[in-house]
């Protein structure tokens, strides 16, 4: 005999629970993650989606309908909290309309009314003071003196 002994089954009895706490660690962890995966936001941004997306073919419509008006129109914000919208018809002479709209928070969905008052032909102006500054989008409809409108969606930055 050599004068050594066999290693003592005790020494390495922890071995074997390193496994199982590695394993408990991931169970654990996946567990928190499938919890989070299922409570926060769910990618959804529009409520009947389904339904939506099946009426695409109207909004390609609307959007063939307002293409055929030729109106051209363009929003700017100016220097003081002033929204500017020049708009023109297709031949680029100003349009007559009449103008309403809306400033809306993209992600809360918060609105601020626009006023808008004719600062000459196809010009107009609102005054956007007391807004926040941020991201906006501009939804806006000009109407025309034969009825027919035109939307017009426009992000603007405030500062």
């Amino acid at each position: 005999m050599n004068g050594t002994t066999p290693p003592s089954p005790r020494r390495s009895a922890w071995i074997p629970w390193v496994f199982v706490g590695g394993m408990l660690t991931v169970f654990a962890v996946n567990a928190v993650m499938v919890h989070l995966a299922l409570a926060t936001f769910p990618g959804v941004t529009v409520g009947r989606a389904y339904e939506r997306g099946r009426g695409y073919n109207q909004v390609l419509a609307e959007a063939a309908r307002q293409d055929a008006l030729g109106w051209r129109a363009e929003v700017a914000l100016a220097e003081g909290g002033v929204l500017t919208l020049t708009a023109s018809d297709r031949e680029g002479r100003p349009l007559e309309a009449q103008v309403q709209g809306v400033l809306q928070r993209p992600l809360e969905g918060t609105d601020l009314p626009l006023e808008f008052a004719a600062a000459g032909p196809g010009r107009w102006v609102a005054s956007v003071q007391g807004a926040r500054a941020g991201q906006w989008d501009a939804r806006l409809t000009l109407t025309g003196p034969g009825g027919e409108h035109f939307d017009l969606r426009q992000r603007i930055f405030l500062r």
